[in-house]
């Protein structure tokens, strides 16, 4: 009896034999009971002796089911009884359809179903149903075979099987219940241990990563040191052999990384917008030497008509292009590599790019074609066996590719050759394209031509932080040549001390160091209170690599990003965009720096101290913008005909005329998280620190989401304006002509355009309520009313949220007048500096008569005729005009 009770407890064994236990012992209590009750009411003889029968030789075959361990065989055995003698005996003996039977029948089924599983369970479904069928129509056709019940024992029968039934369905179910519950939370508990598993497996090997790189970092930079002296030939071969093993170190441990992180679904792209030349040239320069090497030629083609800025993870783009490069160099032994990039328009904003890389090699065998992008596998392996590598290049390219939900495709023919083709779609930043493709105008140094700095700095001083000795080592040694002046720091804390005491021209910053952390030094250093290098520029050195990593450094505000083990090419030119122009001596070498280029380039990477942004509503002159260099985020306008970039692909008068005349129904949508994170992290690359000033924060979500967004960065601060459109507008020119003076602590501007946007006075006078009543601002009942009455509302803001403040009666012209006169009734409180009469949908002479109301009443210096945004437009329709103006 334990055995038996243990076998229903034991979750080792099958779900279907503990089931059978389970109800078989509730099919017999329910046996016995209404073997009890057969005679307790006097069933007839036949029938209570069908039910002893059953019931002892069930209890036999259970016993014998349990010791043998041959439940999966007894099981149907027990079921096929079941079904071929007991229910029918039952059924006749029992009073047929009128008593208990029926609910046996539909029982079985159930008990079936559960407990027998194979092929075996729906032949014992069929049966019971034709053995039911059977009883049925014999109990139809010849109702004498029935044993009649009375009506007290056909009640009693049928209820007691009531009873039975929903007794053994409810313990059915909640046994399921509770194993499923139980299996649940095995699972989640081996989920948490996967994950677990999988968090020690990333940080693993994100700290092999780091620890590797760390040493890699050493012998690279010392070996790079000796490369650099007076030496034999033989000690350069030496050095160079040196270089070239510990690259492929590297690479081996990149791709280790990459397919960790492919597998673990970490790898995630990064779109950033990216320079196509610039990276054509630097795949160009790094496949370069190794044709060279081989005794390879290497070609390019370069379709002129490329895009020459698009937008996508460049770090990516870049590692497919290596690594179809570097398959092609391994398997070439004499002829070419061509490299072939071509664009096609897949639609108005994206472009369907095509890299292909071809060679002259080995070739692969058409059997080997199937297997080529397997993860650790290398085809031809006997042939292949003196080729470096880990196998896993071509299998990284295919991941990385359909990340891109892109195609890469290979054909190939034996001893000949074989083309590598890659298809991406990449959005296109600008209409411009790249032109004539010239490599050779930006080749890198040649290393066996001797060592030749690329400039000097030697007024220039620069701040190491380094916890690694060895790093500081290296990185001192890298520099030395430059002439420029280097301090060590091996802490943040330590940085932050030598921030106190002395103004550096650049900070060369680890990530990974204990303590503080570099990204958080930086932010230590911008915020410093009386510290001299609030502004300086400041780059991270890391052995963290990845595009998802580079996008986390730019985000923190970082100037450059520059991977260790350190590329001192990489390093000198990162120095030279960062770097005051005045203390810089270029190099005229093989290498080309014009001076025009790189001072373009040194502007270009030069952070600003800080950066007032806002979004397309604050409705201000496009020239004023572009002159004063404000950054604009376009909100969306959806229409019948289409979704638009507010003010770039649409003015607010053409969505006025498309509901006019079209009476399409248009509405406006502020940007997402994810629009205002990209737009944020733009501004960064640009500037230290970034302040936007948002709409009224109750007019739409673009406050909301631009605050969500700006918890990405430390340094990225929203304001509310507390206006919209041009009133919003005069917060920024506020702003932006306060942080012009001089002022770059970010406190003390917000604190500013608080206090400034308290006097600045936003209202619109409606020419009709339709276009309100379309945006769902008023009611068709309310709008009806004021179309009869010819009522016109004045909306101002209060409390950041548009409201109807009063009322005006009479014609268009008349509601004009009073609006004005209203509007300027206390004209000695109006600062006289500037008014912005935002309009929608209005003719120029109509304009002009606004314009000369104004002036009679107050003589403002300077007055803008601004088209509203069409995101206030399709809210205010045509006719509407506003009083933008600022109080003293």
């Amino acid at each position: 009896m334990k055995e038996y009770f243990g076998l229903i407890r034991d979750e080792s064994k099958p779900i279907e034999e503990r089931l059978f236990a389970l109800l078989t012992t509730i099919a017999l209590s329910a046996l016995l009971a209404m073997f009890v009750v057969g005679i307790v009411i006097g069933e007839s003889l036949a029938d209570v002796f069908v039910l002893g029968g059953c019931l002892a030789v069930f209890i036999i075959m259970l016993a014998i089911a349990v010791r043998f361990h041959i439940i999966h065989i007894l099981a149907p055995i027990s079921a096929f009884m079941i079904i071929l003698i007991l229910l029918p005996v039952t059924f006749f003996a029992g009073g047929g359809i009128y008593g208990g039977s029926p609910l046996w029948f539909v029982f079985c089924t159930l008990y079936v179903s559960m407990v027998i599983s194979g092929k075996i369970k729906y032949v014992l479904i069929a049966l019971d149903v034709l053995v039911g069928a059977a009883c049925y129509l014999v109990a139809y056709f010849k109702p004498e075979t029935v044993m009649a019940h009375t009506a007290q024992e056909a009640y009693i029968d049928s209820y007691v099987s009531v009873v039975f039934v929903c007794a053994m369905l409810g313990v059915m179910v909640a046994f399921e219940i509770s194993v499923l519950k139980k299996s649940m939370e095995k699972y989640r508990e081996k989920s948490h241990e996967v994950e677990g598993l999988n968090e020690s497996q990333n940080r693993f090997f994100s700290s092999m990563s780091h620890e590797i790189r760390t040493p890699i970092n050493t012998i690279i930079g010392l070996n790079e040191m000796i490369l650099r002296e007076d030496i034999s030939e033989e000690v350069a071969e030496d050095a160079r052999n040196i270089q070239s093993s510990s690259k492929v170190l590297l690479s081996v441990i990149n791709d280790i990384l990459d397919m960790s992180k492919i597998a673990s679904g970490r790898m995630e792209i990064v779109p950033v917008s990216y320079d196509v030349t610039a990276l054509l040239t630097e795949i160009y320069n790094m496949m370069a030497g190794r044709v060279k090497e081989k005794g390879l030629a290497l070609y390019m083609d370069v379709d002129p008509n490329m895009p020459a800025q698009l937008f996508g993870d460049e770090v990516r783009v870049k590692q497919i292009l290596i690594n179809l490069c570097g398959n092609a160099i391994k398997y070439t032994e004499e002829g070419s590599i061509t490299i072939s990039v071509h664009s096609t328009l897949a639609d108005s904003t994206h472009v369907r790019v095509t890299f292909s890389v071809e060679d002259t090699g080995i070739g692969i065998r058409k059997e080997n074609l199937p297997y080529l992008f397997d993860a650790f596998r290398r085809v031809d392996e006997k042939q292949n066996r003196n080729i470096e590598g880990t196998g896993l290049g071509l299998s990284i390219v295919k991941q990385l590719v359909e990340l891109m939900n892109g195609e890469v495709t290979v054909s190939s023919v034996y001893t000949k050759g074989s083309t590598f083709t890659v298809t991406i779609e990449q959005e296109m930043v600008s209409e411009a394209t790249i032109g004539r493709f010239d490599p050779s105008v930006k080749m890198r140094r040649d290393r066996s031509a001797g060592f030749r700095q690329i400039f000097e700095a030697p007024q220039a001083c620069v701040l190491i932080v380094d916890d690694n000795e060895a790093n500081l080592l290296v990185e001192r040694k890298l520099l030395r040549h430059t002439l420029m002046k280097v301090e060590t720091a091996n802490s943040g804390q330590e940085a932050l001390s030598a921030c106190l005491e002395k103004r550096y021209d650049v900070i060369l910053m680890d990530h990974l160091m204990p303590g503080m952390d570099g990204i958080e030094c930086l932010k230590a250093i911008r915020d410093q209170v009386g510290g001299l290098n609030r502004e300086t520029p400041v780059i991270v050195l890391t052995a963290n690599a990845g595009s998802e990593n580079q996008s986390l450094y730019k985000r923190s505000g970082f100037d450059d990003y520059v991977l260790k083990p350190v590329d001192p090419e990489i390093l000198e030119e990162a120095l030279i965009g960062v770097l005051p122009a005045d203390k810089l001596r270029i190099e005229k070498s093989e290498a080309v720096h014009d001076d025009k280029t790189d001072e373009m380039q040194r502007q270009v990477r030069r952070k600003i101290p800080l950066m007032i942004t806002t979004d397309s509503v604050a409705d201000l002159p496009k020239q004023l913008v572009e002159n004063m260099k404000i950054p604009v985020l376009p909100y969306q306008v959806y229409t019948g005909d289409g979704i638009f970039s507010d003010g770039i692909e649409a003015g607010g008068d053409v969505i006025i005329r498309s509901m006019m005349y079209k009476k399409v129904v248009a509405k406006s949508q502020a940007p997402t998280v994810e629009e205002y994170e990209e737009f944020f992290a733009h501004q960064l690359s640009l500037a230290q620190h970034v302040i936007h000033i948002a709409m009224a924060k109750r007019s739409s979500k673009g406050y909301e989401h631009a605050c969500e967004a700006a918890l990405s960065f430390y340094n990225v601060r929203v304001v509310n304006s507390a206006h919209l459109s041009s009133g919003m507008g005069l917060v920024v020119l506020a702003a932006k002509e306060y942080t012009a003076s001089g002022v770059t602590d970010v406190e003390k501007i917000v604190s500013f355009i608080k206090q400034k946007r308290e006097k600045i006075r936003t209202s619109f006078v409606v020419d009709s309520t339709e276009y309100l009543t379309r945006a769902g601002r008023l009611s068709q009942r309310v709008h009806k009313i004021c179309n009869g009455l010819m009522i016109h509302p004045i909306i101002s803001l209060e409390n950041s949220a548009m409201q109807v403040r009063r009322v005006i009666f009479g014609n268009r012209e008349d509601a004009w007048a009073k609006y004005i006169k209203k509007t300027f009734m206390d004209a000695d409180r109006v600062d006289t500096n500037v008014l912005f009469i935002t309009y929608a949908g209005m003719k120029m002479s109509e304009l002009e008569e606004v314009k000369r109301q104004v002036l009679a009443i107050v003589p403002f210096e300077k007055i803008y005729l601004q088209k509203a945004s069409p995101a206030i437009s399709i809210n205010c329709g045509p006719g509407t005009f506003g009083l933008i103006y600022s109080e003293k």
